[in-house]
């Protein structure tokens, strides 16, 4: 009991530093299996958890049940108001949610209303997940997540139904590649636009020892450009892949037979690749990136200079994820988690 009155709940259970630790963290946040437990029982972790905070634990408890509540507190509460958030939007939901569109949308690309309506939904869900899971210390405005919902849902429709018209004459798997170019087209507008302000004011750079330095744009170029790659390596996999199997398998006598069971079959088989995809994604880099401070802005440069000479030759800030950037450098556990903003596709 007395070691867990001072375990650090927030504190990530795996060495953050590395692939594999990384790997293991959001493996453990991303368990879709959380979606189907009941209001009640979430409840009970954040009651755990907030205990836990406090510096007092139930009588009883192990230090597995700690970690286990955190993770559904993380899976199904805001960590900055602290409210349960709506289905559609959290954590746990994002491999079913995403697995359905995209299998739909690999399923329906040949018309281009399929291509249209498909497209839609999924930068509706996304809109959905921004909101829900926006940050309320510095809340996205309405006015910003209708600008990047539009913008996002214009590229991809544009990319989608041009490419569409372009390939009728192309091989038939060069027109099943097309809703992945509408997607990665759609996701390289996304979060540039979701996190503009970054962009034109800076994110929080500090020194080894976490010292605040200033604001870098540079930095959030750099933050945001790493988030664009995972996002687009997080769906790549299946909606490549996945195309050249299912290629395959409709030339055979069998599966020409149950035309009706390919979309779901394509859905299950997103799904089998999205439950390896979206952990393994979001760990290509680590949250605490780092920068040469010869590579920052040249007032940056100089300021970092004259207070501290070649004492400091790196800055450190935390790159974000999927939601804007906040102005906290240290890897904790609950913003890894919440803010994870998994816009699968």
């Amino acid at each position: 009991m007395e070691t867990l009155k001072g375990i650090d709940i927030d504190a990530p259970r795996w060495d953050q530093s590395t692939f594999m630790g990384r790997l293991k963290h959001f493996f453990n946040i991303t368990d879709c299996r959380t979606v189907l437990l009941p209001d009640s029982r979430l409840d009970e972790a954040k009651a755990l958890v907030e205990s836990c905070r406090a510096g007092s634990v139930p009588p009883g408890t192990t230090e597995e049940q700690l970690h286990y509540a955190k993770k559904l507190y993380d899976s199904a509460f805001h960590p900055d108001t602290g409210d349960r958030m709506n289905l559609i939007g959290r954590m746990s939901f994002q491999v079913p949610g995403g697995m359905a569109i995209t299998g739909f949308m690999l399923q329906f690309y040949r018309t281009v209303p399929a291509v249209v309506f498909w497209q839609w939904v999924n930068q509706s869900f996304n809109a959905l997940v921004n909101y829900t899971n926006r940050n309320a210390a510095s809340p996205i405005t309405p006015k910003q997540i209708g600008v990047a919902y539009v913008t996002a849902t214009s590229t991809a429709l544009a990319t989608a139904v041009g490419l569409n018209l372009y390939t009728k004459k192309a091989p038939p798997l060069v027109a099943r590649w097309v809703p992945f170019a509408a997607v990665a087209a759609a996701n390289c507008v996304n979060i540039p636009m979701m996190r503009q302000q970054e962009i034109l004011n800076g994110i929080a750079v500090t020194d080894e020892d976490g010292n605040h330095l200033g604001h870098s744009r540079k930095a959030a170029v750099k933050g945001i450009t790493h988030v664009v790659i995972s996002r687009v390596t997080m769906a790549a996999p299946g909606m490549i892949i996945l195309p050249i199997i299912m290629q395959r398998l409709e030339k055979h006598r069998f599966m020409q037979k149950i035309t009706f069971l390919h979309g779901p079959l394509q859905v299950m088989m997103v799904g089998v690749f999205l439950i390896f995809m979206v952990p393994a994604a979001c760990s290509l880099f680590p949250q605490r990136c780092s920068m040469a401070v010869s590579k920052l802005e040249p007032e940056l440069r100089e300021s970092i200079i004259s207070q501290y000479g070649d004492r400091v030759s790196y800055v450190y800030f935390n790159k974000g994820l999927f939601l804007g950037q906040r102005d906290d450098t240290t890897c904790t556990s609950g913003y890894d988690t919440q803010h994870l903003y998994i816009w699968l596709i």
